[in-house]
């Protein structure tokens, strides 16, 4: 009687695999709900960095004498201005931190993986329309860098980079330093550009600065993961606690309300410094939580660009923080 050959083992998806597996499934679930609810209006989320030439019309009282065009008033003999729309096309990074403390979930996603989801919808959103988007990523230091394109190949391969193997994870005991990551993508990115920095914020100081200086010099958003446990503990008994930057572990009882009092001030302290530091560097802050839904937050961004559009034109102001609400 013949053996059967043995079956091949199951062997977990390649980081390609699940690059295409990620963004197939965002693009028929988060993409299409946002085509739907912002109907085509994607230009709500970026601001072009300057004008073209539409057309010429004949000058109307209200219109501004600079853009009169002298050479056509005197060919016609009567004064016409040029009429300009903004210039979509432009370039947007990607600033990627992708050190210890994004592989931290408590629940079903990491944050990594709304990193990730964030990435791919945005720059799908952006390389459909033409634009172009590069990323910068931190895990040991700054490891790699994609000059800006568009396509959905180079989607892809941005995904593939920012996921890590089955079972892989960035290794602790190096303290992120993301004023690294800053200063170089200052240093890189000559022409104006849209710049999202991504990350949990959670760095040794020295940050504050160069982003200040970054957004002196283009349009950033800074995109901060978070995920709840880390705003508040629950009652669940001994448990160990470990730092996902050093590796450096403590047994806590988390059944002891007065720690988890002092846990939760020091935790909304961390909250309200962080905020005020972002908000000083003159940086817009979208908040996305392992629990959140995307689509709902990115809808909350392109409403926070609306607002700032109508208030600009009024000579108004508009806050720097935005938290999007939690997923029921």
């Amino acid at each position: 009687m013949k053996s059967s050959p043995p079956k091949p083992k199951a062997t977990p998806a390649a980081p390609a695999a699940q690059a295409e597996h990620l963004l197939r499934r965002l693009e028929w679930t988060v993409l299409r709900r946002l085509d739907g609810l912002l109907q085509g209006d994607y230009r709500t989320l970026m601001r072009g960095t300057g004008m073209d030439l539409a057309d010429l019309r004949e000058y109307q009282h209200h219109d501004d004498v600079r853009h009169i065009d002298w050479n056509v008033t005197a060919r016609l003999q009567q004064p016409h201005v040029r009429v300009f729309t903004e210039d979509r096309e432009m370039a947007a990074w990607f600033l990627l931190d992708l050190s210890p403390s994004v592989d931290f979930g408590s629940g079903e996603q990491k944050k990594r993986e709304v990193s990730a989801a964030f990435v791919a919808v945005l720059a799908r959103l952006l390389t459909r329309h033409g634009n172009r988007v590069g990323a910068m990523l931190y895990g040991a230091g700054l490891d790699q860098v994609l000059q800006p394109r568009a396509s959905r190949l180079h989607v892809l391969d941005l995904l593939h980079r920012m996921l890590p193997a089955p079972g892989q994870a960035a290794e602790p005991g190096r303290v992120t330093h993301l004023h690294e990551l800053l200063q170089a993508a200052g240093g890189l990115m000559r022409r104006r550009s849209t710049v999202f920095v991504v990350s949990d914020f959670i760095s040794a100081p020295g940050w504050e600065k160069p982003l200040a200086q970054l957004a002196q010099r283009h349009e950033v958003l800074a995109v901060r993961l978070l995920d709840p446990l880390e705003l508040e503990l629950p009652d669940l008994g001994l448990i160990p606690i470990r730092d996902a930057e050093t590796g450096e572990q403590l047994l806590v009882d988390t059944s002891d309300a007065g720690f988890r009092k002092r846990f939760a001030r020091i935790a909304a302290q961390r909250e309200a410094e962080l905020r005020q530091a972002l908000g000083e560097a003159g940086v817009d802050t979208l908040e996305l939580s392992t629990d959140d839904d995307l689509a709902a937050a990115i809808l909350r961004f392109a409403e926070l660009r609306r607002r700032r559009s109508r208030l600009s034109g009024a000579g108004g102001g508009l806050p720097t923080h935005l938290r999007p609400a939690m997923a029921a």
